[in-house]
């Protein structure tokens, strides 16, 4: 469910780079390459554009077909273009969309948890379409203030003084529970849930109030998804590693 959501993420955004960080991401942005989004470019993670993408965790040394070649620092010319889809991470979200993996904790100097930093997340969110993936849907993710803005909500966004960030785009929340967007003022809300899960259950899980109509329900894959998945994207199933079955 979680891998066809984030397919169903990358199917409109035509030809572009795919940017999926976490194992249910990257077999999302392969899965749409190969059935919704053939024009989705998609790296193998070192130098290599693939036309047909080798199983989950290998390179183009262990299989697929290579289409082009795209070096680390031409990323940056891609990004600065806007013609990339980044899904992330996220250690903390707020309503707005404002995301945090860099520390837990309101203390600089002596951070509860250290993470990964912001990383590419800044250029990421006033270049392009970004989404962001939570495996564990939790109050501790959903909080009402980021302790740490890395990714830029829409209420920076439309803070912001100068045009420096017209091009900021926020698309999709996926989790382990629903599928969240945002509404017109740029709160995040309840697209859908997953099959088994109540938007109450979603609501009770979450850190600030989800306002909106009734939530639908997150598609099922087909049977020609859920082959691909299982024996062409991710034949190991690392998949259950990051959202159990």
């Amino acid at each position: 469910m979680c891998a066809v959501a984030c397919a169903d993420a990358f199917a409109g955004s035509g030809r572009v780079l795919a940017h999926a960080v976490g194992t249910v991401p990257s077999i999302g942005a392969r899965l749409a390459r190969l059935t919704s989004n053939p024009e989705l470019a998609l790296s193998d993670g070192e130098a290599f554009l693939m036309a047909e993408p080798p199983p989950l965790g290998g390179t183009a040394a262990d299989g697929g077909v290579v289409e082009g070649w795209l070096p680390f620092r031409s990323v940056f010319d891609v990004l600065a273009a806007g013609r990339r889809h980044s899904m992330m991470g996220a250690s903390q979200v707020d309503r707005f969309g404002n995301q945090n993996i860099s520390r837990i904790g309101p203390d600089w100097n002596r951070p509860k948890r250290q993470l990964i930093g912001a990383r590419g997340a800044p250029g990421n969110t006033v270049n392009h379409r970004t989404d962001y993936w939570v495996a564990r849907h939790s109050p501790r993710v959903f909080v009402e203030a980021v302790d740490v803005v890395c990714g830029v909500g829409h209420d920076r966004a439309r803070a912001h003084p100068s045009t420096a960030l017209r091009f900021h785009d926020l698309g999709v929340v996926i989790t382990d529970l629903a599928v969240l967007d945002y509404d017109g003022e740029g709160r995040l809300r309840i697209r859908t849930v997953h099959p088994g899960v109540t938007p109450d259950e979603v609501r009770a899980r979450t850190g600030f109030p989800l306002d909106g109509p009734v939530a639908g329900r997150t598609r099922s894959p087909t049977a020609e998804e859920l082959r691909l998945i299982r024996e062409v994207i991710d034949p190991r199933g690392l998949r259950d590693r990051e959202v159990p079955g």
